[in-house]
This record gives C-alpha cells, structure tokens and sequence, in this order.
C-alpha cells in the first residue's frame, strides 16, 4: 500500500520526530475524522509498504534524516508558492524552499521529487503578470533538479472562505490564459505541467492527463509495475492511485488561509499542544472508549522486476 504523509497536515514540517518513532515502531494509528473513537491500525513494514508519498511545504526538517527512510521507496510533493506572509504566515520563504529542493533532489534523485505550485489565486497584490514571473524563477532555479509540476487553483471550501475573506475563484479563460501561459515557461525548462483534480480539461493545452500520484512515478521510484486498482477519489476530479493518509485535520500550523484542512487556528493550536512525538496517535493517546482495528493491507507492486529499468 502507498502511504499519503499527508493531505491533511505537513508532518514533515512539524511532526517529524513523531513520524520516524513510527516508522522503528513498525505501526501508526489512525482516527477516523467522521468517527473520532474508531482508530485503525496500519503497520510499517517491507511487506506492505510500497511507497512513502510525502507532501509538505517545508521539507528542511527531514533533510538530515533520509538515510532512515530506507529502504522504503519515497517520492516528494514539495508545494512552493510566492505568497507572503500575510497569506502563509509560517511557511519558510519561498526561496529558502528552492533550497531545500534542490538539497532534496541531489539525495534522492530527480525521479523522487516533484513540485507543487497551488493553490493558485488571482487578486489585486498576486497578479497573473506576477504569478508568471515567479512560476519562471522558481522553475528555472529548479531545472534538472526535478521534471514536474503540479498545478491547481483555488477551491472555496466552507472553510477557506471564513478564513480567507474575500477570496475569488479563478475565471475559466483566466485559468485557461494562465495554464497556457505555464506550459510554455514549464517546456523552457523541461518541465511537464499536470493539474491536480479540476473540473476543466487543458490537455490540448500540453499538460499531462496523469493524476499526482500515478503508476509512472511509482514505477520509477520503485522499479516495480503496479497492479491496476481501482479508484476511490480522495476528492471530486481526483484520479490519484490509492493511498492512505496518516495524517489529522486541524494540525498543521503553517497558518495558510486558504487551507482546506484547518477549521480555524485556535484548534490547530490546542491540537498542537496535544501532540506527544511518542505517542501512535499524531495528535493526543488512545481513549478507554477507542476502538481500534487492524486494517487490511497488502502490496500493489507486481513483485517481478520492470524490464523497461
């Protein structure tokens, strides 16, 4: 199975500790976000693990410590947005992240990292003239350090909209004239744009049809073909191959205000202060009244070896 290190906090960048005392206990708990006292159990071993997918906006955090990773197959979703921090008061400046990429890269290889550039929104202070000049300079800072980049734009959940006042959504030919706009800088740097879960087809436009987490990258990190599956999309419009997150709602303290993920920063900050690195659980310990399950788990991977690698 692919374990999702996470949609729905960046464990990298603040849990860390906790996940690799996961990782050399050999199990993480998981409760469930609709049904808080059903937790479920999910080992951690060579056996079931096909693939860690980490996804977070400050990867310097685990930097000094990917040699423990092994031998688990890892790929890297790195977000890096422009915003300041009005927007995004604790994620590092975005050209620190570059940094940290390229430090990422050159330990694991291209293959296993890829970039994100979402959400994507248009106003008065990020522009379209402004989000063309700051796709151009990340990417070319990053060129042959990796060959993907995800881009979405903004979605307005319930959530964002009372934390985001007066956010819009992006108009259809203003997306089209920026994915256009995108794919032209991303073949200047041997770049290939795919998009994450949205309503419209660009394809025509040269960005790929594949979801983020697809069997190409998994094949490429890990030198294995995957069975085919099917799908249960983590959302609308989503194609990704199945994984499953470790993480927790309303714990990532980034503070970003268009996160999907956060109700509000008064319970990220109480849920913080839960947090115990030793702990199975991310956030808090297990209840008298918990029931936990072992989930069933099994490898996706045909155990042959590609012959393509």
């Amino acid at each position: 199975m692919i374990f999702n290190i996470s949609g729905r906090s960046d464990i990298v960048a603040f849990y860390s500790d906790w996940f690799f005392h996961r990782l050399k206990e050999g199990y993480v708990y998981v409760r469930n976000p609709y049904y808080p006292t059903q937790i479920t159990k999910y080992l951690i071993n060579e056996d079931v693990v096909d693939c860690f997918v980490f996804c977070t906006k400050n990867p310097h955090p685990i930097l000094s410590r990917l040699d423990e990773l092994k031998p688990y197959p890892s790929f890297f979703y790195v977000t890096i947005t422009p915003y300041g921090k009005q927007i995004e008061p604790y994620v590092p400046h975005y050209q620190d992240v570059i940094s940290d990429i390229q430090k990422l890269s050159l330990q694991l290889g291209p293959q296993s990292v890829g970039i994100r550039y979402d959400p994507i929104f248009i106003n008065q202070e990020y522009t379209f003239e402004k989000h063309l000049f700051y796709f151009e300079d990340i990417l070319s800072k990053l060129q042959g350090y990796t060959h993907l980049c995800v881009i979405s734009f903004i979605d307005l959940y319930q959530k964002t909209k009372r934390n985001f006042p007066g956010i819009q959504e992006v108009s259809y030919l203003k997306q089209q004239a920026l994915v256009e706009a995108f794919v032209k800088i991303a073949r200047k740097y041997q770049f290939q744009i795919q998009m994450c879960a949205e309503p419209y087809d660009f394809s025509y436009l040269g960005v790929s049809s594949q979801s983020c987490i697809n069997e190409a990258i998994l094949k490429n990190i890990t030198g294995y073909d995957f069975i085919s599956v099917s799908n249960q999309p983590l959302r609308q419009h989503c194609h990704c191959y199945p994984s499953r997150d470790i993480g927790e709602y309303n714990t990532c303290p980034h503070g970003c205000l268009y996160c999907y993920a956060n109700e509000n920063k008064q319970k990220v900050i109480e849920n913080y202060k839960r947090h115990d690195p030793r702990s199975p659980l991310l956030i808090g310990h297990v209840h008298k009244d918990d029931i936990i399950k072992q989930a069933k788990q099994k490898s996706y991977k045909q155990r042959q070896l590609s012959l393509d690698l």
